[in-house]
């Protein structure tokens, strides 16, 4: 079956909307939730790292521990089921402001809008739920988004094969939380703890994590011609009043 032409996997008209609006710097997303005259305005989209994928397949998943019993365990990283060519991509985020006051002092509402992967620099087309492996289409009714879940505000792209080296900082850094041993965690923090990477140069893989919240659905951009060129999380899509012109 042909999941990009599949309705139950293809976004809507303001699924689509967000995912190109909030890449586009000065685009008004909406307003703020508690103030409708405040907009939500996109303010800056740059490179914030680049991300090595050397066995082309694509974890994107909340980088910390599940902690369903009394060890704790790596997370099965939900891999994605389409694969992207081996390489390194350019990871990019865009971010919003919408001022506000707070006990007389005023602040720039910043938040993250969202992520996403440059495969390709071909113009994306087309917006698509990315299943992960082991999601079955048929299950899927039209409307319903799967994704990943996060209980600690962070996702993460990651290379599938070294998934278990990468998110070991993680894992060493809540066993030590949870015996009182708290050493800082052994990442490479980016835009001043906005990011946070791992390399292992014995896979020549990377991961980078960054904020999330609940349940996060991972879209893939698809070109004319059905290939990926992006790979995005829409993260700030539930923090204000939207005004889509679709």
């Amino acid at each position: 079956m042909d999941l990009a032409a599949d309705a139950r996997s293809a976004a809507g008209p303001e699924e689509s909307w967000y995912l190109e609006a909030a890449f586009t710097p000065g685009t008004r997303l909406g307003t703020r939730h508690d103030d409708p005259a405040t907009p939500v305005r996109v303010v800056e989209v740059r490179e914030v790292a680049t991300i090595r994928i050397p066995s082309g397949r694509l974890v994107v998943d909340a980088p910390w521990p599940q902690e369903d019993g009394p060890d704790l365990r790596t997370r099965v990283g939900r891999e994605l089921a389409e694969r992207i060519p081996a390489g390194v991509f350019r990871m990019e985020a865009a971010w919003t402001e919408a001022p506000y006051e707070f006990m007389g002092e005023r602040f720039d509402g910043r938040e993250l809008a969202a992520v996403r992967l440059r495969i390709t620099e071909a113009p994306v087309t087309r917006w698509e739920m990315a299943l992960g492996v082991g999601d079955d289409i048929e299950r899927i009714h039209p409307g319903k988004r799967v994704g990943f879940e996060t209980e600690t505000n962070m996702g993460s792209f990651a290379d599938a094969v070294a998934w278990p080296v990468l998110t070991d900082p993680f894992l060493e850094f809540w066993r030590g939380f949870r015996t009182g041993n708290r050493q800082p965690r052994h990442t490479e923090s980016l835009f001043d703890g906005a990011f946070e990477r791992v390399a292992d140069d014995e896979h020549g893989a990377d991961l980078v994590a960054f904020d999330a919240e609940g349940s996060s659905v991972v879209w893939l951009g698809r070109t004319k011609t059905g290939a990926v060129a992006s790979v995005a999380v829409a993260c700030g899509y539930h923090l204000f009043a939207r005004e889509p012109s679709f």
